[in-house]
C-alpha cells in the first residue's frame, strides 16, 4: 500500500460512522430523558401535595362526636386521627420529615372572623414552613398560644380566655382569601414541603419549597366553643412542636 492511497482509503471507510453518530447523540438523548424524568417527578410531587391538602381539609370538616344535643364535639383524638391519615398518605414522599402541615379552624362568630385554634405536624421549621396566613397568638399579639381554643382549667371552663386570633380578611393569598360563613367554620389546610430534584442539585432544578392550601366548610352542626379532650385525653398536636 502506498502513502498516496492510504488517505483515500481512510476517507472512503464508513465502518465506524454509526458508532460516531451514536457517541454524538447519546449525551443529548440522556439529557432529554433526565429532563423528562425531572419534570414528571416535579408534577407528581405537586399533585400529591394537592391531594393530601384536599383530603385533610375534607376529613377535618367531618369528624367529631355527636353529643346528642344536636351538635358535634370536635376532640383532640379526632384531630390526631386526620393528621395521622395525612401523614400516612404522604409517607411515600416523606411529607412530615421534609415538610410541615398546619390545620387551622377559621370561624365566624357574629360576623367576626378569627383563627380559633391550630394543629400542626411535621419536622420542618422556620418562616418557609410555619403558617403564612396567620397564627393563634396570645393577648400580646406576638407570642404563639398553644392553648387557643382549649380548656386548661382543672375545674370549670376557661376556653373563652383562649379565643385565638382575629383574621378580619380571612385566610389565604391576597385577592383569594377564604372566609367562614356566619356562625360556622372552615377547615383551612396549609402544607409547605421541601422538594428535592431527583437529578441532583443544580442540574435541571434546585430544591424549593412547595406550598399548597385547601379549605372545606364544616359539614355538621359543630360546637365551636372549644376542642374537647375527654378522658382518656389525647396529646395535642400544637404548632410549637416540630415532629415527623
Amino acid at each position: 500500500m502506498t502513502r498516496a492511497t492510504l488517505p483515500r482509503r481512510l476517507a472512503a471507510d464508513r465502518a465506524g460512522a454509526s458508532l460516531i453518530e451514536f457517541a454524538i447523540g447519546l449525551p443529548l438523548l440522556l439529557t432529554g430523558g433526565l429532563w423528562a424524568a425531572e419534570l414528571t417527578n416535579f408534577a407528581l410531587a405537586n399533585q400529591r401535595l394537592s391531594q393530601v391538602a384536599l383530603a385533610l381539609a375534607d376529613n377535618s370538616s367531618r369528624v367529631g362526636l355527636f353529643s346528642g344535643t344536636g351538635t358535634t364535639q370536635l376532640r383532640e383524638v379526632d384531630l390526631n386521627d386526620v393528621l395521622l391519615a395525612a401523614k400516612q398518605q404522604g409517607t411515600p414522599f416523606s411529607l412530615t420529615a421534609n415538610g410541615r402541615i398546619t390545620l387551622s379552624s377559621l370561624e365566624n362568630s357574629g360576623g367576626t372572623q378569627r383563627i380559633h385554634w391550630q394543629r400542626c405536624l411535621g419536622a420542618k421549621s422556620g418562616t418557609d414552613y410555619d403558617s403564612h396566613y396567620g397564627k393563634t397568638l396570645r393577648a400580646d399579639g406576638v407570642t404563639y398560644d398553644p392553648n387557643a381554643g382549649v380548656n386548661t382549667a382543672s375545674s370549670g371552663d376557661n376556653s373563652a380566655s383562649n379565643p385565638g386570633t382575629l383574621a378580619p380578611g380571612g385566610m389565604g393569598e391576597t385577592g383569594a382569601k377564604v372566609n367562614a360563613p356566619t356562625d360556622s367554620g372552615v377547615m383551612f389546610v396549609e402544607i409547605n414541603y421541601l422538594y428535592t430534584p431527583i437529578v441532583g442539585n443544580g442540574w435541571f432544578a434546585s430544591p424549593k419549597v412547595l406550598r399548597y392550601v385547601a379549605s372545606f366548610v364544616v359539614r355538621d352542626n359543630r360546637d365551636y366553643t372549644q376542642v374537647y379532650n375527654p378522658s382518656p385525653a389525647g396529646t395535642r398536636s400544637t404548632c410549637d412542636v416540630y415532629s415527623a
